[in-house]
């Protein structure tokens, strides 16, 4: 069997000096093609082989890179090439520019080589993962009109596939902060509780929203699948954000539900567990007053789904030790989620976590961090100050 071929990357600089840098650091890994200025680029985009991942410097002469990156992806056959912009600057203003436009990520010049390497592998494996998924997809809706008795047993081997592969790409966005550890295993599992929980209630009657409620719990690893696309300088900063990170850093939501509908639209059918991971990753940090985001609805327009990953991402954040704080006990998380009752969270899911509280605090415990400390008995000094049960503490202490 012929080896598989490396991946092609077109690196876009007008620096003879960067070019050859990040050439030399990329050739012996991947197949790299060079442009000195966007139009030469978006030529090398169409032709044969097309890239699997374009480096594109911002600041050319002519046409720069915002305007090349817009061209890229009005263009149907260039549209889903994730772009990394590369810049001598590392202003938040230009970074938004640069994610809104469509880039999964920015790196800034001079690059590190090492660095470089890790972003480039790491966005590569989410598109292969996203390929893979789509994949999946199809041939189980083959299978469907193919199979009888062997059907079930098919199905069953997909899901289970599928299941993996979120967790994998769960894990592709866990990787990006090194702080979280087993958070994504341990928020499926307070989720998959809470729905157990409330199967066949009235609460989940009135939510059912017409899928299987344990496509919830499957989903949840995706969560904060869009921190792929936040730069380090934001995401692994070891302290407060500012206002202009803060709001780089809540496009996590939004990039999320794009990767996730990408996914879906490659499948070419209605998958019910990623529209219920594109509800959880866009809405998990609305709040039940509407004071949240992205798009501050309250209540009951938030999805059941994301209410209650909410809840369940807070609680880990708060137990759970980050470069910016000390983890708090389990007791002072329980309390200040209770504060939060119709203010921050749905007061049945509030309702329902204290009925299991015991079972949280045994799954924190069962998928701790290795090199965390553990579940403290009582609070711990903050680096912040000590913050009282309330809006400002869930604010703190959640994932942004």
């Amino acid at each position: 069997m012929p080896d598989k071929l490396p991946k092609t990357l077109l690196v876009v600089d007008d620096d003879p000096l960067n070019l050859t840098v990040i050439n030399d650091t990329l050739r012996q890994e991947f197949r790299t093609r060079i442009a000195t200025d966007g139009p030469r680029a978006l030529a090398l985009a169409l032709n044969p082989p097309r890239p699997d991942l374009i480096l594109l410097d911002i600041g050319m002469p002519g046409m720069d890179g915002f305007e090349a990156c817009a061209k890229l992806k009005s263009d149907p056959r260039t549209a889903e090439i994730p772009v990394i912009f590369l810049s001598a600057h590392n202003r938040a203003d230009e970074i938004t520019q640069g994610l809104e436009l469509g880039a999964v990520d920015y790196l800034s010049k001079p690059v590190i080589p090492s660095i470089l390497l890790a972003r480039v592998r790491n966005h590569l494996r989410l598109c292969e993962s996203r390929e893979l998924l789509a994949d999946q997809n199809r041939h189980l809706e083959r299978l469907v009109g193919e199979r009888t008795r062997a059907l079930q047993t098919q199905t069953d081997e997909v899901v289970r596939v599928q299941e993996l592969t979120i967790v994998a790409l769960g894990t592709v966005a866990e990787t990006r902060d090194n702080e979280t550890g087993n958070h994504i295993f341990r928020t499926q599992a307070y989720v998959k509780s809470l729905v157990e929980r409330l199967a066949g209630s009235a609460y989940h009657r009135k939510n059912k929203n017409g899928y299987d409620w344990s496509q919830i719990w499957k989903s949840a690893p995706l969560h904060d699948i869009g921190k792929v696309g936040i730069p380090d300088s934001i995401l692994l900063k070891p302290g407060k954000l500012t206002a202009e990170e803060f709001n780089i850093m809540k496009k996590h939501t939004e990039l999320g539900r794009r990767a996730l509908h990408t996914a879906e639209s490659r499948a070419n059918m209605r998958q019910s567990y990623l529209h219920v991971a594109m509800e959880i990753a866009y809405c998990h940090h609305e709040k039940w007053n509407g004071k949240g985001y992205p798009e501050g609805i309250a209540g009951n327009a938030i999805p059941a789904s994301a209410r209650l990953m909410a809840l369940a991402d807070v609680y880990d954040a708060l137990i759970s030790k980050r470069v910016y704080k000390a983890p708090i006990s389990h007791d002072e998380a329980v309390d200040i989620i209770l504060a939060e009752r119709e203010i921050h969270f749905d007061p049945d899911v509030v309702d329902c976590f204290l009925d299991l509280k015991n079972e949280f605090r045994e799954i924190a415990l069962k998928f701790n961090d290795p090199v965390s400390e553990p579940l403290p008995e009582s609070g711990l000094p903050l680096p912040y100050g000590s913050y009282p049960a309330s809006s400002a503490a869930i604010t703190h202490f959640s994932t942004p």
